[in-house]
Formats: C-alpha cells, structure tokens, sequence
C-alpha cells in the first residue's frame, strides 16, 4: 500500500487515506488501523490468523529450513516432539510423525516459494 507523508506534517495527524473499494479492503482499512495505532506507540491484534496457524506456520518453516540443510524426515520429527516420543513409534513408515513431517516440509517449502503472502491476508469464503 503507498504511503504519501506530506514535508512537516506530524504523523499522528494524517489527513486521509484513499482505500479502493476492492475485494481485500478490510486487510486494507486493518493496515491503515495497525499503522494508526502504531504511530500513536499502541499495539492491535492481528486477526489474520489464529494462534494454532501462528503455531504451524513455525513449524512448518522450522522444518523446511531442517530440510534444505540436509536433515531426514525422521530427524525433523525428533526435533519437534523429541526423542522420548520417536522412541514410541514402532514402525516409522506408517507413524503419523513421519506424515506430519513430510506434511509440514511441504507446507513450508510452499510458504518459502511465495505463499506467504496468502498470510497477509484474510481467508475469504468463495
């Protein structure tokens, strides 16, 4: 979104924000919201996405970056739920572990490739 700031004006006291009226206009007006609140030293929650996708989302790019420096889907499963619990899984190549792994590799590499900018905004229902 462009910011216009105008030579000596105080940035608590913006005189307008143009907004297009367009299918993301309230990721647009919340921005405008976050950036007031912000300029005035205040904090607004972030409602793009709930705390268990903040969650995943870690995980996921945790275990891609695992990846890409060369560590195996087992590897990656001991890092995120340790070694007590790998030590549980009887048969690895059907353990929920390593599908969760493979699972959050992908998701990651994905988000890696450019989805993140699906993060930036809110779902909307087709």
């Amino acid at each position: 979104m462009p910011i216009l700031l105008l030579p000596d004006a105080p940035l608590d006291k913006a005189e307008a924000a143009l907004v297009p009226i367009a299918a993301d206009i309230r990721d647009r007006v919340e921005a405008l919201l976050r950036l007031q609140l912000a300029g005035r030293g205040r904090d607004m929650p972030d409602t793009r996405l709930t705390p268990l996708q903040r969650r995943r989302i870690q995980r996921a790019i945790r275990a891609a970056d695992a990846h890409a420096e060369g560590a195996s889907y087992r590897d990656i499963a001991e890092a995120l739920h340790g070694a007590l619990r790998m030590a549980r899984e009887e048969d690895w190549r059907s353990s929920p572990l390593r599908t969760e792994a493979i699972d959050l590799v992908k998701v990651g590499l994905a988000l890696i490739a450019n989805g993140y900018r699906e993060l930036l905004r809110h779902r909307r229902r087709s």
